[in-house]
């Protein structure tokens, strides 16, 4: 049995990289889920229109825009337009190190509780809202890698955690790695350097 809670002292306390020489700037929530006594995380299923990344499960969030005063503000308002989650409703834990995307963009995850209540999708940008618990992802019968052939960044470690007919990889899935290594006793199999993935 696995322990079924975050221990989110060193994501408070981690002082995240952050990277500034991406095209775009992003930011991401991987809201935290207290459901029966156990921690869950919150992700979306991309709609499967969109141009990037369609139908892949991501934590809510997208591209900076102008009115964001800050990189949070970023995150918060996604959130808010794409399940509703209103932002005085995030205690935001701490940041986690920025990530390189594909896509050119520099994306920054923030770490926050978020009530356990049915919230609203943005028909547009997501499919569906999908809860999965923790106990789910750190099983280790749920979890396998792939080394790849990167063109830019030579050999890369592809993550991926299934759960609950569910499939997280990609950038989320890097970002998963690092909340769980900080958070929980989950090694990944070697250390990859999100800065260059």
């Amino acid at each position: 049995m696995t322990d079924a809670r975050l221990g989110l002292e060193p994501v408070a306390a981690h002082d995240p990289v952050e990277i500034d020489d991406q095209e775009y700037d992003a930011a991401v929530l991987a809201p935290i889920v207290d459901r029966d006594g156990e921690d869950h995380l919150l992700f979306t299923r991309r709609a499967d229109h969109l141009g990037e990344h369609p139908g892949q499960m991501s934590f809510p969030g997208g591209g900076a825009e102008p009115r964001d005063g800050t990189i949070l503000d970023t995150a918060l308002r996604e959130a808010n337009e794409e399940i509703g989650l209103e932002p005085s409703e995030a205690e935001v834990v701490g940041q986690l190190d920025d990530i390189r995307t594909v896509t050119e963009y520099a994306v920054t995850p923030f770490v926050a509780h978020v009530p356990d209540r049915e919230y609203v999708r943005d028909d547009n940008e997501v499919a569906e809202i999908v809860v999965l618990p923790l106990s789910g992802l750190l099983d280790p019968e749920n979890y396998e890698y792939e080394r790849r052939s990167h063109p830019y960044y030579g050999e890369v470690v592809i993550h991926y955690f299934h759960v609950n007919g569910y499939t997280v990889w990609g950038a989320t899935g890097r970002i998963l790695v690092q909340l769980l290594e900080l958070a929980t006793a989950f090694e990944a199999p070697e250390t990859v350097d999100r800065s260059e993935t």
